[in-house]
């Protein structure tokens, strides 16, 4: 399963970098407990052009990370957002996620975010949705690490949520 989760985004670098649109619509998630700082770290990562789409349709209103006169607008939709899209529960208790922010990647944005939590994660539930109004090919791979031990698994849209049990 992840030789082809590589596979797939190595076949994005070619497409990505002759300008052309890519090919798939994917999103990828990576939670992982920090037992020393004892916090739930969270990254996103989404290609920007289908950031930007999702973001337009969500709120209906222009989104474009390279524009400096949006910047404040961005910095406010990006959190709204990932509120709306994108869900965990832990040991049974919905947690809320701090956007901590978001950076510039090349071709994707990156979101940080993060959760204090005390309690090693055991049984936990994720509903994603990133970029599900943009397209309806839309795949979210899902990483969970907790104690060294990784466990992925992918939503294809329209499914929304997944469950994982260390």
């Amino acid at each position: 399963m992840i030789n082809l989760i590589w596979m797939i985004v190595a076949s994005w670098i070619p497409v990505i970098s002759h300008g052309v649109d890519h090919p798939f619509h994917v999103s990828n998630t990576e939670f992982n407990y920090n037992q020393t700082d004892k916090n739930l770290e969270v990254t996103c990562k989404i290609f920007t052009d289908d950031f930007e789409r999702a973001l337009n349709l969500f709120f209906n209103q222009k989104a474009d990370f390279t524009d400096l006169k949006l910047t404040k607008q961005m910095n406010l939709l990006v959190p709204k957002y990932l509120k709306t899209h994108l869900a965990v529960n832990v040991n049974g208790k919905w947690l809320d996620l701090s956007c901590l922010g978001y950076e510039i990647d090349h071709e994707s944005v990156n979101v940080y975010l993060e959760h204090p939590m005390a309690e090693v994660p055991k049984k936990i539930e994720i509903q994603n949705t990133l970029a599900y109004e943009a397209y309806t090919d839309q795949v979210g791979i899902v990483h969970f690490i907790v104690q060294g031990k990784r466990i992925t698994n992918k939503l294809t849209y329209p499914e929304k949520s997944l469950k994982f049990e260390f």
